[in-house]
């Protein structure tokens, strides 16, 4: 009785084993990780995240088909940075995307210095040490430079013609921001070149973009540019408010500040930023090294110009400015 008990048990196990690669087979498939963190929140990031999704679709990625994407927002707590950074690599991801300033890159850099990293700044990253030179990056991070402190004589020239009685431009900056200098010297730089005064105003925190205000009216400020920060983007209510309520015109660097009723912006477009990031973070699962993806430079800039926010201040927009804006909001 117990040899028959042993063969029926033998037998069984015998059909156990050969269901094994139908059980295997039916398993999901594993697929790579992204590990996506930003500064941003994710109801300011929609249009942008789906030009980074169009770019890693450009590369023969999808979101939830042979990718995953998994995503870490700050909203606007840099503090939360290395916390998030630490959550990512517990996922094991195949490569970073790092977007909204340096702070996220050096965040992810600090935690996961194995894991290649696509970087979306407005800084210079051979300046500010992430990568040795932009066509040969070196290490283990590549990405897209926004370079918004390389167009501020743009935004000035563009200013002076949508406030052509402005006689002091104010620019607010944030020192805390690694950029910060480099737009000084660019602020500096486009005034003289235009014979323009200027007054730099900084704030690094809710309150003190309140008291930078204060100064504004203080110092008779006629014109304001502010600074290209993801600190000042997450604010762009309370300073556009502030703008309205001082009256000062303000030009900023994304149409984020302007569909908020800022009065204009000069910038590179973000969402083909995010794009090109798509398109180099799918390289990467494909094999190619960061080291050896040069750092790409804008090519497309976008300028948006809201109507009502001008008539609101009494400005009449030159028919060449809209005949030259890609946005005009009404």
């Amino acid at each position: 009785m117990t040899d028959r008990l042993n063969r029926r048990a033998f037998i069984a196990a015998l059909g156990s084993v050969s269901a094994w690669p139908m059980v295997m087979r039916a398993q999901p498939r594993s697929v790579p990780v992204i590990g996506f963190l930003s500064t941003r929140s994710a109801d300011d990031s929609i249009a942008v995240n789906a030009g980074f999704q169009r770019g890693l679709a450009d590369a023969g990625y999808t979101d939830g088909k042979n990718v995953q994407i998994s995503y870490r927002w700050a909203d606007g707590h840099f503090e939360w940075l290395s916390r998030l950074a630490n959550e990512l690599v517990d996922e094991h991801p195949a490569v970073i995307v790092a977007a909204g300033g340096e702070m996220p890159t050096r965040a992810a850099m600090s935690v996961a210095p194995a894991v290649p990293i696509v970087f979306l700044t407005g800084t210079d990253p051979v300046k500010t040490g992430l990568v040795s030179s932009l066509s040969r990056p070196g290490g283990n991070l590549t990405g897209v430079t926004i370079y918004s402190t390389e167009i501020q004589q743009k935004r000035f020239e563009l200013l002076g013609a949508l406030v052509p009685a402005a006689k002091i431009i104010g620019v607010l900056l944030n020192p805390q921001e690694v950029s910060a200098e480099a737009q000084r010297t660019e602020a500096e730089n486009a005034a003289r070149s235009l014979w323009q005064t200027i007054h730099i105003v900084e704030a690094s925190t809710d309150r003190e973009i309140e008291a930078a205000f204060d100064a504004i009216k203080r110092l008779h400020i006629n014109a304001l540019v502010v600074g290209s920060d993801p600190f000042f983007s997450m604010r762009r209510k309370q300073i556009v408010d502030l703008a309205e309520r001082y009256a000062v015109p303000a030009i900023f660097d994304s149409r984020l500040q302007v569909a908020a009723g800022g009065l204009a912006s000069y910038g590179t477009s973000y969402i083909d930023t995010y794009r090109q990031g798509g398109i180099y973070a799918g390289r990467i699962l494909k094999g190619e090294r960061p080291a050896d993806l040069p750092v790409l430079l804008p090519t497309k800039f976008d300028l948006v110009i809201n109507l009502k926010t001008a008539k609101s201040l009494g400005l009449t927009v030159p028919p060449s400015l809209l005949a030259r804006a890609d946005e005009v909001i009404e």
